[in-house]
């Protein structure tokens, strides 16, 4: 059996991994009989037919086929996972939340989800959702699987173990994990408690973005996303698989591990990738260059350059743009942001948004500096600048963001957001 949290380097690389010797077929992908008595099972994260570059699939040699469970039935259709499009209609005002609270009571992943806003619907296999997880108890016997989409975790207090059918993942606060559509896995927290963020996509699948006139090197490197080596439980156990379905949620169950794939290759595996390790691209003349240079993952729309989904974040860099003011200017556009921080403080926003909190800001919405960054920034003197002990993200989406009404309602949002900008002074002296 392999280590715990081996990994192998690289973005959509084709991949071989046993945890057995001799179990990997050589030259044959699905021999007539597999060695050791185990079964040879395909997971394809696209159609069979699609062009090379965009055909994703892995070969498992597992010791009970996926197919060997109970009958399906209904689990908590008002669960918040379990939803098409919402019956909703998206607000242009601007939102935020303080960070959600920690349960009292014992709560694993599955049951800790908050949905805070989503757009499109797995059926129709375009749009995204945003999400909250918190967690204190392990999904001790209980797997989950989404047929509806991909799904991007961040945590942001507290490391998470994640155990997947291609194997074992660590990660802690300034990581990702990128879990592929139809993948069981389970989420542990590693210490007392964990909470995080989670992008769910339904669109195309997450890749990394061209890098167009920045040339070869920048933003995230293929080589710094790990993908787990072959791991495998022989366990003969009760246990409990809740998929998501086409916005529904159904269980069914096991009378095994569904973690008992002993050997595996394709180029359809979960990664982890370090934030820290993003290459971050910026000015050394003046202004400063829009959001899109802190893309790390992008899920392409059919409209070129307009994304369904890109997952951006604001690290630790220098500032060194001169006659510029530094923070993020006043705008509006047509790309919709829900934005997190998973530590320090953001330089647009230095009070009220908050390390587990969020923001939702929708198309052509306008936002902007607050008032006090607004006069420390246009006071500050030009000189290069590095900010640091700082991470957060966004979530940038090509549709508006359509809010739950859990998130609407819920009394950790900051229904004096508006009050931020309501101090901005009138500068103009007229002619």
């Amino acid at each position: 059996m392999a280590s715990d949290y081996v990994y192998q380097s690289g973005f959509g690389n084709t991949f071989q991994t046993e945890a057995l010797d001799g179990v990997l077929p050589k030259g044959k992908n699905n021999p007539q009989r597999v060695a050791l008595g185990l079964y040879a099972e395909q997971l394809s994260g696209s159609a069979f037919t699609a062009s090379r570059k965009e055909n994703f699939s892995t070969w498992f040699y597992r010791i009970k086929p996926s197919v060997a469970h109970g009958t399906f039935t209904e689990w908590k259709s008002h669960h918040p996972l379990a939803h098409g499009p919402l019956n909703r209609r998206p607000t242009p005002e601007q939102m935020r939340w303080s960070p959600r609270p920690f349960p009292e009571q014992p709560t694993d992943f599955i049951d800790g989800l908050m949905s805070v806003a989503a757009h499109g619907d797995g059926m129709g296999q375009t749009g995204a959702a945003v999400h909250l997880f918190h967690c204190n108890h392990p999904m001790a016997g209980r797997s989950f699987v989404n047929a509806d989409g991909e799904m991007l975790i961040l945590p942001q207090e507290g490391s998470l173990f994640v155990k997947t059918e291609c194997g074992l993942l660590e990660g802690h606060p300034g990581e990702v994990f990128l879990i592929p559509r139809g993948m069981k896995f389970q989420v542990h927290p590693k210490e007392e408690k964990a909470r995080g963020y989670i992008c769910e996509n339904y669109g195309a699948p997450f890749e990394l973005p061209d890098l167009g006139p920045i040339g070869s090197n920048g933003l995230a490197s293929a080589r710094d996303f790990l993908a787990p080596v072959a791991y495998f439980e022989d366990l003969e156990e009760e246990h409990e698989l809740i998929t998501k379905f086409s916005g529904g949620l159904w269980k069914c169950s096991l009378d095994h591990s569904p973690y008992d794939v002993v050997a595996w290759h394709g180029n359809y595996a979960p990664f982890k990738y370090d934030l820290s390790l993003f290459n971050t691209i910026g000015t050394v003349s003046f202004d400063h260059p829009d959001p899109s240079i802190f893309t790390v993952l992008t899920s392409k729309s059919a409209v070129p350059g307009v994304a369904n989904v890109d997952f951006v974040i604001f690290p630790p860099r220098w500032m060194v743009g001169e006659d510029t003011f530094r923070p993020p200017y006043y705008h509006r556009n047509i790309m919709s942001e829900y934005m997190g921080l998973i530590h320090g403080v953001y330089d647009a926003k230095e009070e009220g948004f908050l390390p587990g909190g969020g923001s939702l800001h929708n198309c052509m919405s306008a936002h902007g500096p607050d008032a006090e960054t607004f006069k420390k920034a246009s006071e500050a003197d030009l000189r290069p600048e590095k900010i640091e002990n700082t991470l957060a993200f966004m979530f940038e989406s090509r549709s508006p963001w359509i809010l739950t009404e859990e998130a609407e309602k819920a009394p950790f949002r900051q229904s004096n957001y508006l009050d931020c900008w309501k101090n901005l002074p009138k500068g103009f002296k007229g002619p």
